[in-house]
C-alpha cells in the first residue's frame, strides 16, 4: 500500500504528519541483528516493538521503525 500522494481532509498525507514524527538515532545492537530481514519484528527491552525497515535496512547499517511503544 502506497500512501504517498493519498489525500486526507484535502491535504496531502505527508502535510498531515505531525512536525516532529521522525526521529533517527544512533544505537548499539547485538550482532545478531545484522542479518535480521526487513519486515522482521524484534522487541527492544523497555523500549517498544520494531520492524527491520523494509527500505533502509541493511547488514552493515541496520535499521528499524518503532510500531509500538512501551508506556514507560
Amino acid at each position: 500500500m502506497n500512501w504517498i500522494g493519498t489525500t486526507t481532509g484535502g491535504k496531502d498525507f505527508i502535510e498531515s504528519l505531525k512536525p516532529n514524527c521522525r526521529k533517527v538515532i544512533q544505537v548499539v545492537v547485538e550482532r545478531s541483528l545484522e542479518v535480521a530481514k526487513y519486515d522482521f519484528k524484534f522487541q527492544f527491552e523497555r523500549l517498544g516493538y520494531f520492524v527491520a525497515d523494509r527500505a533502509d535496512h541493511a547488514q552493515d547499517k541496520p535499521a528499524f521503525n518503532l510500531t509500538v511503544g512501551l508506556a514507560g
